[in-house]
């Protein structure tokens, strides 16, 4: 891959591309609608991404091409005109990248030429947007020797999300991509940013990303209406104990308080939040000692608590996640992301992979009338220099 991304700028720029970066795409392994309840996520950074090879250049002039978009041409700007622009579509995400920066101190003087190719599937939720944030935040980072703390970057990825892109998204996606480990998840506190690396051994076993190809159009507006029923939640537990965030209970003291929950939803909202944190930081403990069967259960359990207490997942994710539960070879798998429509992640093992993958198709397109893709994919490192 990177021979090909050398080969394209150089076809493009008509001269070798000086540097090379990477940033991963990322999945969540389990913790889903946890962050915003004060509990813990658990996403690894993986071997697809994004990448940008780049030249420097003597004037304030940045030309961007994408071996993704080629029809979109050359995208052209100097480093005075760092404000959206439409028309410049997927080369927003970097620009908003480099505006970010300047805005927190960290300006350039002289503009570059990069060639962008990624290779994350598209579609298929596994962030390409806070992949292409990261690679030109590393780069910028690298080109000018500013030597910015990767947290502070990650920070920054995220505001270029939120304040120029104008998607309010959390921050997991761009710590996950921008500290990311081979071979390892990290345990995140979305609040706190605390984290802690638990090492993944799949020994016999991948990582299978599965695509119900279902676009998520409801998940924006039941996000806001489960944020919304676990504030509810949260306001009448705490006339019993004094938590800022639901996650701050472990099932235990939940269930010894959760009587003022009567309304049936609320309770079920607030019971999903409070399980999968529990079951999150189980799940890092399993991989800590190397339990995947545990590991795949929980997974698992996290997918019915999704479905029955959150009702996030929908038919599409449902099924898919059904048809691989039911497989032999699949000891976990679970929806990841926020819910109706999108991908589930599976833990399937190696011998028999293709028989495996066959029969959830067969199963799901029988039932849903056409067919998921699959992603096999590995635990990479977090965004930097090839």
């Amino acid at each position: 891959m990177e021979a090909k991304v050398r080969k394209g700028f150089e076809e493009q720029f008509g001269f070798p591309a000086e540097k090379l970066f990477f940033a991963p795409g990322r999945v969540n392994l389990i913790g889903e609608h946890t962050d915003y309840n004060g509990g813990y996520v658990f996403p690894c950074a993986l071997t697809v991404g994004t990448y940008m090879a780049v030249s420097p250049r003597s004037d304030r002039q940045i030309r961007l091409f994408s071996g993704n978009f080629r029809e979109q041409g050359v995208q052209s700007f100097t480093l005075d005109e760092l404000v959206y622009e439409a028309d410049h579509d997927w080369a927003n995400y970097p620009k908003g990248m480099m505006a970010v920066m300047a805005e927190a101190g960290w300006k350039g003087e002289k503009g570059f030429d990069a060639y962008v190719y990624g290779n994350i599937p598209n579609g298929a939720g596994l962030s390409s947007s806070a992949s292409i944030e990261l690679v030109m935040g590393a780069a910028w980072d690298d080109l000018n020797d500013f030597q910015i703390d990767r947290i502070e970057l990650v920070k920054l990825a995220q505001r270029a999300e939120n304040d120029f892109i104008g998607v309010q998204c959390g921050i997991m996606d761009q710590f996950a991509i921008g500290m990311g480990k081979e071979a390892h998840a990290m345990l995140l506190d979305c609040n706190t940013l605390d984290y802690e690396y638990a090492p993944v051994e799949l020994k016999d076993m991948k990582l299978v990303i599965a695509n119900t190809n279902k676009r998520r159009g409801l998940a924006d507006s039941k996000y806001n209406e489960r944020r919304e029923e676990c504030d509810k939640a949260l306001a009448l537990l705490q006339q019993k104990k004094d938590i800022t965030y639901l996650c701050e209970l472990s099932p235990q003291e939940f269930d010894e308080i959760a009587e003022v929950l009567t309304d049936d939803t609320l309770y079920r909202r607030a019971r999903h939040a409070v399980t999968e944190n529990a079951r999150t930081i189980q799940a890092a403990k399993a991989l800590e000692e190397g339990d995947l069967q545990a590991f795949g259960q929980l997974m698992t359990e996290s997918h019915q608590s999704l479905k029955n207490d959150y009702e996030v997942t929908g038919t599409h994710l449902d099924v898919l996640q059904h048809a691989a539960a039911k497989q032999p070879g699949v000891i976990g798998s679970r929806m990841t992301g926020a819910g109706f429509g999108g991908c589930t992640v599976s833990l399937v093992e190696k011998q028999g992979m293709d028989d495996t993958l066959s029969a959830i198709e067969k199963a799901y397109e029988n039932e849903i009338g056409w067919k998921p893709d699959f992603y096999v994919v590995g635990i990479g490192g977090g965004a930097g220099l090839c």
